[in-house]
Formats: C-alpha cells, structure tokens, sequence
C-alpha cells in the first residue's frame, strides 16, 4: 500500500510522532481533561473500536477506555512520560488551569527536547500518565553527526 509521497523526502524518513494510544479510566473526563489543559480537539470517534482521537498540533493523541495495554510484553506498562509542544509558556496561567482537577504541577525546568533546551512543566493527567508540557527552545539543538 503506497501512501502519498511527500517531495524531497527519502522513503520511510520518520517526520515526526504521528500519534500516542492512553488507556483512560473515564473516557469524557480525560476528553475535558485535555481539551481544557492542552487546548485538543475532538477529530474523530469510533464506536468499535471505541476511540477518540483528539488532535495535538500536528499529532494524535488517541483515548480509549480500560486499565493496562493488552498487548504482549507488558505493554502499557513502559511509558515514562510524553510531551508536547506549546508556542509559549506561562507556568502560573497553566497551574491554574492544572487546578481545576485538582493537579498540581512540578515548577518549570529548562530542560532539552526536539527543538533544543527550554522551559516546560511536568503534570500527571487523570490516569496518572507523566505529561511534560515543553515551551520553546532557548538554546538551540545539538546537532551531532552533520556532514
């Protein structure tokens, strides 16, 4: 199955995260969850499978209910954190918008990720799952192995 191909770029050239699967305890308490703290957008829902799809910028983030990932080799089990981008960041508005369910966030760090070293806040969501929102870089990127 050959999908659109994008001009300049080599075939199967990762561009980026296209989109992270959580298994949520209550479905419409984590959509308002990460509509109201990450600003997501319903883009599509299935009924079977059940899943919401809330866009994230240019990614997925997809919800489905039940406990543990039923795959094989503990899956669900070996998630750190994820992160997403935000164009600014301002740590007191986003702690207040963190209060309303009760969460408090960690204080902001400068802290390195896709784009380079800036600021951004550690905050579990409802489930528990570690969410790192990452404010724009102040230090550039390192780049290795330029030619």
């Amino acid at each position: 199955m050959a999908g659109v191909k994008r001009k300049g770029v080599a075939p199967n050239t990762v561009l980026g995260i296209d989109h992270l699967v959580l298994r949520v305890k209550d479905l419409a308490a984590s959509i308002a969850f990460y509509r109201h703290v990450l600003g997501a957008k319903v883009e599509r829902q299935l009924q079977t499978p059940r899943i919401v799809q809330l866009r994230i910028g240019e990614s997925l983030l997809d919800l489905v209910p039940g406990g543990r990932g039923r795959g094989s080799k503990g899956a669900g089990a070996n998630l750190d954190h994820f992160a997403v981008r935000a164009g600014a960041l301002d740590p007191a508005a986003f702690a207040r918008r963190l209060a309303r369910y009760g969460i408090v966030p960690d204080q902001p760090k400068d802290r390195y990720g896709a784009e380079g070293y800036g600021p951004s806040i550690y905050f579990h969501d409802l489930d528990g799952n570690m969410v790192e929102l990452k404010g724009p870089a102040t230090r550039p990127r390192i780049m290795r192995g330029k030619r």
